[in-house]
């Protein structure tokens, strides 16, 4: 062992480092002064020398220091890939949280197939799009076992309501899907419409029902012209183009021309209320009177078949389809609309053209007023 270097015990360092060797199998030239080797003969394992000041900075290693760890190139491309893995899986659950939290229980296309999905017809039907689109959607997709109807609305327009209807009749026609009508508050006119070609319509006991019949109306300004001492000039081609021109009121002729077009849109509401129900037009003809019913009222009358609210209905079309234990329930998307969006559209549905209020034909509505 050489004896140009004390051994200090771990506990006690010495106060001065020791000399550099000068001889032996670790001398250097006083010029280079390179450090010794790690665990060379002579030393304790793990013993590293102190260093005197006269040896170069570059050579002296912190005291006890270990050698540095060379990392193998996997190892940073596994640092890298299990990173990127990890922000996507972050991101995932970050849209799977929001999805939920917009849309209810679920989004989409069902990723059970002890799914039922669920579609809500609020408010004034006024157009039968978005809708339909969800009925062809939920009827294409294997997985959901059901549609439910979840209905709060006293109708809208006709053929609106009408184009309803008949997608729901295609989807149970071609497709064999069950599809279940839940009426909450009013399920009214247009929307008892379209509930009727469902295979089971549900309602609580304070539900509204019913209203079968139509409506044709439109707004008469002429007296406002009048008093404006404005004039409306019309130009037209045959004898009831301008029937319903709501700056005049209506003639003779163009009181029985429209009544005539209320009675068949009435005839087919009535038919096709028939065919849903699995009756005859005679007997739905009797209750086709534009009154509406309570839940239990309706009942005895054959306008529902159970009562009961949305779980009910949940529930029992579930079992229905063979669904054990709680289903699935999915729901589109909801598309809400920002101010930004509201504006891009020339800020019509915050602020209406006056002239809008003036350009109104006649319309004709399955609906409840």
């Amino acid at each position: 062992m050489p004896e140009d270097f004390e051994h200090p015990s771990p506990a006690t360092p010495p106060s001065t480092p020791p000399p550099p060797p000068q001889s032996g199998p670790y001398a250097a030239p006083a010029s280079a002064y390179p450090p010794p080797p790690y665990g060379a003969p002579g030393y304790p394992p793990g013993y590293q020398p102190r260093y005197p000041a006269g040896y170069p900075p570059a050579y002296r290693p912190p005291y006890n220091a270990a050698p540095p760890v060379k990392r193998s190139p996997w190892f940073y491309v596994g640092v890298i890939g299990g990173s990127f893995a990890a922000l996507c899986l972050l991101i995932s659950v970050m849209v799977w949280v929001t999805m939920r939290s917009v849309t209810g229980t679920g989004a989409g296309l069902a990723l059970s197939s002890n799914a039922i999905a669920v579609v809500d017809i609020t408010g004034v039907i006024l157009s039968p799009e978005a809708i339909n689109a969800e009925l062809r959607k939920f009827g294409d997709d294997s997985s959901v076992k059901a549609i439910l109807l979840h209905i709060n609305s006293p109708g809208g327009g006709a053929a609106a309501s009408q184009e309803v209807y008949q997608e729901v009749m295609r989807i149970r026609r071609e497709k064999h899907k069950k599809i279940v009508a839940s009426v909450e508050s009013v399920g009214a006119s247009g929307a008892y419409y379209i509930a009727s070609g469902c295979d089971k319509i549900y309602a609580n006991d304070a539900s509204v029902v019913g209203s079968i019949g139509v409506i044709m109306e439109w707004t008469n300004y002429g007296d406002l012209l009048r008093w404006a001492k404005l004039k409306n000039i019309t130009i037209t081609a045959g004898e009831l183009k301008d029937a319903g021109d709501p700056s005049r009121d209506l003639t003779p002729k163009e009181q029985a021309y429209f009544q005539s077009l209320v009675d068949n849109m009435y005839t087919q509401f009535v038919s096709d209320v028939a065919t849903g129900r699995h009756t005859t037009a005679d007997k739905i003809k009797p209750l086709a009177t534009g009154q509406v019913w309570t839940g239990s009222q309706s009942l005895p009358l054959g306008l529902i078949d159970k009562i009961g609210g949305f779980r009910t209905a949940l529930i029992d079309t579930a079992r229905d389809v063979g669904i054990s234990g709680e289903p699935t329930i999915v729901r589109p998307p909801k598309n809400k609309r920002g101010l930004l969006a509201v504006l891009a559209d020339d800020g019509e549905d915050l602020f209406p053209n006056p002239s809008q209020l003036l350009n109104r034909a006649p319309g004709f509505y399955f609906m409840w007023k």
